[in-house]
């Protein structure tokens, strides 16, 4: 409804994932990088946690899209799965009909799969999202999937992202053989202040065609305040104080709006 009068090709602060907005703060760039290179160096598994709404989601959508011609993966967004159902799963996402019979013909399938495409020097990626809500036994099955090896290497990179549940859960005594086996570990913490204007300015030049500067510094304040440096509350504040100032017509996002934003996102 706003962009228009904002000057925007589209909405800057929409609350679905988007690689085309990712910022590069400093933790989120890390992220990004560890990523990258754990499944260049075939390094097996890895957990990247964060607060609900810090935007794990955006790093791994940033990551799929960076990734060479040589890398194949598998994103799984049902954590609600069996281990066969996900076995299954990654079997279609990469393009294999998946065997009808028992898991661990299943097994084999991928198994001759993977050996396959490293033959190829192709490497393979699986990537699972909100894996906080994953059953022990099904994070117990993920646990032998990095078992597919050769000698030199492993055959599948394990990729598991979740809230700050999944780190507690795998602190647990049951899941000490699934800890030995993470290359990497990584928590994504929320955006400093300074990062947070930084933000909010970098979301609206992607999405402005005049680059104007909307907020004013003390607007930008009071969003760090309300936030705590969340991007999907900071994206949620900001599309509320937009759609205010273009009722009130003002070609400025000042506190005030931003103080009647907070008021009626609390009710």
């Amino acid at each position: 409804m706003y962009e228009k009068f904002y000057n925007f090709k589209e909405n800057p602060f929409n609350l679905t994932p988007d690689s085309r907005y990712f910022y590069p703060s400093e933790k989120h760039q890390e992220t990004l990088d560890n990523l990258i290179y754990a499944i260049n160096e075939r390094k097996g598994f890895v957990v990247i946690t964060g607060e609900i709404g810090s935007g794990k989601t955006t790093v791994c959508r940033t990551l799929l899209n960076r990734l060479d011609s040589r890398i194949k993966a598998s994103l799984i967004l049902n954590t609600h799965l069996t281990s066969k159902e996900l076995i299954a799963a990654i079997l279609e996402d990469l393009g294999e009909e998946p065997k009808k019979g028992t898991k661990a013909k299943l097994l084999n399938q991928l198994n001759r799969f993977l050996l396959e495409e490293l033959s190829h020097d192709n490497n393979i990626v699986l990537l699972i999202d909100e894996a906080q809500n994953l059953s022990s036994r099904v994070l117990e099955e993920i646990r032998m999937l990095s078992n597919l090896e050769t000698e030199r290497e492993k055959l599948i990179q394990i990729i598991l992202v979740g809230q700050p549940e999944l780190r507690d859960k795998l602190r647990h005594r049951s899941m000490e053989q699934f800890k030995q086996r993470i290359a990497l570990q990584y928590h994504l913490a929320p955006l400093t202040e300074e990062e947070t204007g930084e933000y909010i300015k970098h979301r609206i030049s992607r999405a402005s065609t005049n680059g104007c500067e909307i907020f004013t510094p003390e607007a930008l304040d009071k969003i760090y305040d309300y936030s705590k440096g969340i991007p999907r509350l900071i994206n949620s504040l900001c599309d509320r104080a937009l759609l205010n100032g273009f009722i009130a017509n003002k070609d400025k996002v000042d506190v005030d709006i931003i103080e009647e934003s907070i008021k009626e996102k609390e009710i």
